[in-house]
């Protein structure tokens, strides 16, 4: 059986210096898929920038982001 493989393996998880992610390294960090990490980008949930052709996502609005979900009331479902 293959071994997990440890955060130092990913360069952007193991990596804090890094201050803009693409969308992939975001949804990695965030645990959530590419596609749904586009739309919360693309929505201005996650806030980007852009940096001539390329979309990036700011280190630091990932906990903005995070903190932004802990405010909203529970929905019941």
């Amino acid at each position: 059986m293959a071994e997990p493989r440890a955060l130092s393996a990913v360069p952007e998880l193991a990596d804090p210096s890094l201050v803009l992610l693409t969308v992939e390294e975001a949804a990695r960090r965030l645990r959530i898929g590419r596609t749904t990490c586009f739309k919360l980008v693309l929505a201005g949930e996650i806030e980007s920038v852009t940096v001539g052709r390329l979309r990036r996502v700011p280190a630091e609005a990932l906990p903005a982001y995070v903190t932004q979900l802990r405010r909203r009331p529970a929905v019941a479902a």
